[in-house]
């Protein structure tokens, strides 16, 4: 009986969240991380995050940065349609050490909490 109530409450839980309506953003990176692997200073840096709005509604970027300066972001300045791909592209200074470095989107995804997707990039300058 606990298994069959359990079971219920997931079902219903799992139900309401597939029935927001709105934008949704899903990027193609795994856990939302692009590697740089181990790379060369002459490198140029730049990586882009593809995305998708998966959702029924367009999806604005309203907002995209880092809290360093090395990391200079670019957003997409028009509304995503449903169904239609994004990027945005990050461009990383080369500086050399390890790369470990988050760069906040906001947005009006209803799949995220209050539209906020944290991207990062890792690797290393060599």
């Amino acid at each position: 009986m606990k298994n069959a109530a359990s079971f219920i409450a997931v079902l219903l839980f799992s139900a309401i969240s597939y029935a927001q309506n709105g934008p949704k953003i899903e990027f193609a990176a795994p856990d939302n991380t692009i590697d740089y692997g181990k790379i060369s200073k002459t490198d140029n840096g730049l990586r882009s995050f593809e995305f998708t709005n998966t959702g029924d509604a367009p999806l604005l970027i309203t907002g995209a940065e880092s809290t360093v300066s090395s990391i200079v972001v670019t957003k997409p300045s028009v509304a995503i349609q449903p169904g239609k791909k994004g990027k945005i592209d990050v461009k990383y200074n080369m500086a050399s050490g390890p790369i470990r470095k988050t760069i906040t989107v906001e947005t009006n995804a209803v799949n995220y909490p209050d539209g906020r997707v944290a991207l990062k990039i890792k690797g290393e300058v060599l």
